[in-house]
C-alpha cells in the first residue's frame, strides 16, 4: 500500500532558478542527508538529468535505487525504475510564480517492499518531506549568494 505525504514551501527565487537547483542531482547528497550518493546515468538533450542512480539511506535501511526524471516548465517529477527496498516511489515538485518569490509543492508516495512500523514510516516520511521543502530553499538560497 502506498504511503503519501505532501508540503509546500515558499522560496525566494523564480522556478527556473529552482529547477537548475534540482537537476544539480550530483550535489543532493550535500543538502539532502538521507542521499548518499547520486550518479546521472543518462541526460536528456538540454543537460537535465534522466535516469539517476542514487544511494538512500532512510529508516536504518539503504537503498540503491533507480528514477527517471520528467521536467517541464515549472514542474519536474519522477519515477522509480528499480529498488531493492522500494517497491514503488512516485514524487515531484510544483512551482507556482508569486511575484518575485515562487510557492513549490512537494508530493511523494511511496510503496515499501520491505515490512516497516507505521510511526517509524511516517517518521521518515515527514523527514524527508521536510528537507525536500526546507533543504531545497537553504541550498537554491546558498547558490544564489554564491
Amino acid at each position: 500500500m502506498a504511503t503519501k505525504d505532501s508540503r509546500e514551501v515558499v522560496i525566494d527565487a523564480t522556478p527556473e532558478q529552482i529547477l537548475d537547483v534540482i537537476a544539480d542531482v550530483e550535489a543532493t547528497p550535500t543538502w539532502s542527508p538521507q542521499y548518499q550518493k547520486a550518479e546521472v546515468l543518462e541526460r536528456f538533450d538540454n543537460g537535465r538529468p534522466k535516469q539517476v542512480k542514487m544511494t538512500v539511506k532512510a529508516a536504518g535501511l539503504t537503498d540503491e535505487q533507480v528514477i527517471e526524471y520528467t521536467w517541464g516548465d515549472n514542474e519536474v517529477t519522477w519515477t522509480l525504475v528499480s529498488a531493492s527496498q522500494l517497491k514503488a516511489q512516485d514524487a515531484g515538485y510544483t512551482l507556482t510564480p508569486d511575484g518575485d518569490k515562487t510557492r513549490v509543492r512537494f508530493d511523494i508516495a511511496i510503496d515499501l517492499s520491505v515490512p516497516l512500523p507505521g510511526f517509524i514510516l511516517k517518521r521518515t516520511m515527514k523527514g524527508g518531506v521536510e528537507t525536500a521543502t526546507e533543504g531545497l530553499k537553504k541550498q537554491v538560497h546558498k547558490v544564489l549568494k554564491g
